[in-house]
């Protein structure tokens, strides 16, 4: 099972880069291979909100549409993900965020695995390429919305 995790700090508050990464609706706009996003539905829990919603990944002649259960801290500036339904036998991942002098230390992990063996070993060829790309992607994001 593919597993990535990586920390980076970066010239931006924990605010600004969870926001960032809480803003599902705008990964196509920048994040690689996301072709579409839709939220379904976001609930207020207290402490935390819940959001569903929808991603359409593709590469080549790869196309797959998947569910997921985004649980937004917004005090504790983390964002855990899970996935509900689509091409996954089981797919998490993890973000947190955290105030440091000068900007503040992200902190990245997800563990997936496809149903489809074929899909699994292609993934397991590109992987850590791949979530390096996003990582940065969302790196450049931040620079475009909050860098001066």
């Amino acid at each position: 099972m593919p597993a990535h995790s990586e920390t980076r700090v970066l010239p931006y508050s924990a605010t600004q880069m969870y926001d960032l990464v809480a803003d599902v609706a705008h990964y196509p706009e920048f994040i690689p291979w996301t072709l579409a996003a839709r939220v379904r539905s976001v609930e207020q829990k207290g402490d935390h909100a819940v959001m569903l919603a929808d991603l359409v990944v593709g590469f080549r002649m790869f196309r797959e549409k998947f569910l997921s259960r985004v649980t937004m801290w917004p005090e504790a500036k983390r964002i855990d993900t899970e996935y509900i339904e689509g091409p996954f036998k089981h797919m998490i991942s993890n973000w947190e965020f955290v105030d440091r002098d000068g900007g503040c230390e992200v902190r990245f992990k997800v563990d997936f695995e496809f149903k489809n063996r074929l899909l699994q070993g292609a993934a397991g060829m590109f992987f850590t390429e791949a979530m390096t790309r996003i990582v940065r992607a969302f790196e450049a994001r931040a620079n475009a919305l909050y860098g001066s």
